[in-house]
């Protein structure tokens, strides 16, 4: 069992040094919280070995080290990408209908947003839906009748039922 006193304690002699360490290796206050994060989280799941280290804050600063020369190449790579294709194109901002879609499913109950998402957007039939939820199919179509409702409420729209929905 690993001792979680000695990793505790360990932790807060090690925690602020470190933190500024890796601001110095990467540059970004957030990134570095992410990376002291991930070697903290790492030296914890090996804490038998690293607390038998000789040098077990050296090895979390080589940790922090290698994470972020990883991240560097991954932005270098991307950036590679980037510079080859060009920037990704600017999508569209949404249309007024689909604002106000939006707001109106987000005044419904979850697994209502959910069926009707699953129905209309997916194509899925009433039993695959059922099937993928792991509840009855008098549920979903339920679901999808109140959704329906619901909808109808909001947008002040009379609800239309669907013929494969019965």
């Amino acid at each position: 069992m690993r001792d979680a006193a000695d990793f505790d304690e360990f932790y807060r002699a090690t925690s602020a040094r470190l933190l500024r360490f890796g601001y110095a290796v990467c540059g970004d206050l957030t990134e570095a919280q992410d990376l002291v994060q991930e070697a903290y989280t790492r030296a914890w799941s090996h804490w038998r070995t690293v607390a038998g280290h000789p040098n077990p804050e050296g090895w979390l600063r080589l940790v922090v080290a290698r994470l972020a020369t990883d991240r560097r190449r991954r932005l270098q790579r991307w950036r590679g990408v980037l510079l080859r294709t060009g920037p990704p194109a600017v999508g569209a901002p949404p249309g007024e209908d689909t604002v106000v879609l939006v707001a109106a499913l987000r005044q419904l109950p979850v697994a209502h947003r959910q069926a009707l998402a699953l129905h209309y957007l997916f194509d899925l039939p009433v039993t695959d839906i059922a099937s993928e939820i792991g509840v009855a199919v008098g549920t979903v179509k339920s679901w999808l009748s109140r959704g329906r409702a619901g909808l109808a409420a909001v947008l002040g729209e009379p609800a239309v039922a669907k013929e494969g929905d019965r």
